[in-house]
């Protein structure tokens, strides 16, 4: 099958496109730079004007650009944040209007940050309720401007992604204060931290595209959220570092400010719709997800 890949040189997209050619799929890759890669056996870049009556038939299309949320958040940075979600998306969305034979799934990128955040209640794809914050915002926006898709006739899967953990991504700048013997939870470590292994990102990812009862919003996160405190705890023991330090929120907010509320504030977050579609977790246990990042 042929699959059409935005954000395909990213942390999930290199993954995804690794683990589709491996079954015998050809990747398209979508890059606003395609000269400055190679084409492989599988694998062929093109930008957003190319030709869409050149392509073969697409059967899927999964976006996942966007620029990184680290960073400290100036308003420049949160206007970036925004409009390369909406306009890849808009991009994405018109390439697929101009196909003759549609694909018969569309997965957009999206996040957890779309609930807010909260210490007490538990987040599902059953809560319809936006947080009122920047995150949510951006997940409001960025989700809407997908739902195009549905109007096409194609079956259209939002994927929430939590904090996903590999070998890229958030974990190796977690891990960092605990490698150097400054590892403890974050602000009073009550935040709920909604997790999943980058493996089960990928296999939820194909999942929906083989799967055509899911649709609509799907939480990309391991059944067993932690709180920062456990976690932090869970990470240093799997490190073999102690944990006995405190990172007080007030240093974060002076230093990363804004961004600093993906550290010091989190949601519980279950993925309902994965479990009740019969998705199986390899890494349901935290403390087996980090085992497997040290293997």
């Amino acid at each position: 099958m042929n699959f059409l890949i935005s954000g395909g040189t990213g942390f999930v997209g290199n993954n995804l496109t690794k683990s589709l050619q491996s079954k015998g799929h050809h990747i398209f890759i979508l890059t606003r730079t395609p000269d400055k890669h190679t084409n492989k056996d599988g694998m062929t870049y093109i930008n957003y004007d190319y030709p869409v009556c050149e392509l073969p038939v697409i059967e899927g299309v999964i976006n996942l650009a966007g620029e990184s949320l680290f960073g400290y958040w100036s308003s420049k940075k949160k206007e970036n944040i925004i409009n390369s979600r909406l306009e890849t998306t808009n991009q994405v969305i018109q390439l697929i209007k101009d196909m003759k034979i549609k694909p018969n799934v569309f997965i957009s990128g999206s996040a957890i940050g779309y609930y807010g955040t909260s210490e007490d209640l538990i987040f599902t794809e059953a809560t319809t309720q936006a947080g009122k914050d920047f995150l949510a915002e951006v997940t409001v926006k960025w989700e809407e401007s997908a739902k195009l898709a549905e109007t096409l006739g194609v079956r259209t899967v939002y994927a929430r992604f939590g904090i996903i953990l590999g070998n890229e991504g958030s974990l190796p700048l977690m891990s960092l204060p605990v490698n150097m013997f400054a590892g403890g939870k974050i602000g009073n470590g009550e935040q709920w931290m909604s997790w999943i292994h980058i493996d089960d990102a990928v296999n939820l990812l194909e999942y929906c595209l083989s799967h055509p009862s899911i649709d609509g919003i799907v939480n990309f996160t391991a059944p067993n959220p932690k709180r920062n405190k456990d976690f932090m705890k869970i990470l240093a023991k799997s490190l073999k570092r102690p944990y006995w330090f405190r990172t007080p929120s007030t240093l974060l907010d002076a230093t990363i400010g804004e961004m600093g509320q993906l550290i010091t504030k989190g949601q519980y977050v279950l993925p309902k719709k994965a479990l009740d579609q019969g998705f199986k977790f390899t890494y349901p246990i935290l403390e087996d997800a980090l085992k497997n990042m040290k293997e």
